[in-house]
Formats: structure tokens, sequence, C-alpha cells
């Protein structure tokens, strides 16, 4: 399967869970695959472990792609990174195919210059997220980082601990605008929304406040061309380079 192409000018491009489109989402042959070519970012889901380390999958279980039911944040690093998963046909034989470390995405993004764009799942505790910018300092990569979160006091703690880093606050659903224009001045956040809730009125009022616009998950090039005319900043998909 060929990547679809946006011609330029576009937003920066971020490979949604690697180049997930063509590789299994979220494993380090999907992080090299979206290397490989022009994205700007490779965004990525950090969860903390039952022994308090670190590992790149987006569900609370491991069902889904790995066959086996094990719930993350109950079960230990090693008994996760000793699941082989499945290939995007549903089968398993890759030997490849494993959960990855915060660490190995870091450095898949470090090697081929892409900022990574780090969620942080589910609510966690300030020592967890200290680990997790502790990691990703100790490769030197800090600053070619976005954190995104749909868990406001994550990224509120972020803030506080990191006063200049890149952060977007992830909505989705049908919230308050107001209240999220408030929470985005207020902690210093650009947005990461769902394409079907932005307009051209709400970017005009994200730019207005000095802040960016992300918007996910998207996978069409009409709806990326048309996003791109409004003025966001990033566009984060599937396929689309």
């Amino acid at each position: 399967m060929d990547t679809l192409h946006l011609q330029a000018p576009k937003p920066n491009m971020i490979a949604h869970r690697g180049l997930s489109g063509i590789e299994l989402e979220n494993t380090c042959s999907a992080f090299v695959a979206a290397g490989n070519r022009s994205y700007f970012g490779i965004e990525t889901d950090v969860h903390v472990t039952a022994d308090g380390q670190y590992i790149i999958i987006h569900d609370d279980s491991t069902k889904r792609v790995g066959l086996d039911d094990l719930t993350v944040e109950n079960s230990t690093y090693e008994t996760l990174r000793s699941l082989r998963l499945c290939d995007k046909d549903g089968k398993r034989g890759r030997k490849d195919l494993v959960l990855p470390s915060l660490a190995e995405y870091i450095q898949i993004c470090k090697k081929y210059e892409k900022i990574s764009v780090l969620e942080l799942k589910n609510h966690m505790q300030p020592k967890d997220i200290d680990g997790i910018i502790s990691v990703i300092q100790a490769e030197g990569w800090l600053e070619h980082t976005i954190f995104i979160s749909f868990d406001l006091p994550n990224m509120i703690y972020v803030r506080e601990k990191l006063p200049n880093q890149k952060a977007q606050y992830l909505i989705e659903g049908n919230p308050d605008w107001q209240t999220v224009l408030d929470a985005l001045n207020r902690y210093s956040l650009d947005l990461d929304i769902h394409y079907k809730l932005l307009t051209p009125e709400r970017i005009a009022d994200v730019h207005k406040a000095g802040k960016e616009v992300n918007v996910w998950t998207v996978n069409q090039l009409e709806d990326a061309k048309r996003l791109s005319d409004w003025g966001v900043d990033y566009i984060t998909t599937n396929i689309i380079e």
C-alpha cells in the first residue's frame, strides 16, 4: 500500500502511531517506516506498567494487537515485552512485532530526526511523568518532543515541570468550546482535536490566542486539503504523507 500525498504547501504531517496505514501501529516497524518518509513527526502512546516502567501501546489491553488479553497497567514490563503481536492480517509470525519501550521509540525518532509526539495515556502520577521526561532527556530529545494527553491534569503537570515545552491538549466528544479555550490560555497549551469538531472559526479562535492546532486522525486527501486550506498547523494521519 502506498501513502497518499498532500501537495505542498502543507501543514506539519504527523504519522499516527507510526506509519500505521502500512505497518502494525505502535511498533518499531511502523516508526521506522515513518522515519523513512517525509513526516515531520511520529505520534505514539505511552503507558506505565505495573512495575513502573514505560511501554508503547494505544489500548489499555493487549487483546486487539496481541490476541492475549493482558491489562497493560496490571502487567509487568517483561510480561508485556514477551508478547508476540499480530501483523495487520491478524496473524502472528513476525519476530520483530513486539511492544516497544519508550526509549526505543525515542531513539528511532532521534535517528530519523523526527519530532516525537507522545501521548500520555490515562491519568499519570507526577513521578511517572517525571520518569518519562527522564527517559527522553537521557536520549537528548526533549527539545524535539511534543507531549499530548486527553487528561488535563497530565498537561498541567507537564506545563508546571517544563514551562517552555510544546504540549497539546487532546479533545474529543462535544466539549464546551469556551472551557477548552480557557484551558489552552490558562496553561499555555496548544490544541489537538478530532478533525470533525473543527471549524474555521475555531481555528481562528486558537490562532488569535497564539496557539497551534493539530487535528486527528485524517486519512482522506479531501479532508486533509480542506483542513490545510483552513490553516491547521499539524495533521495527524495513518497514511497521508
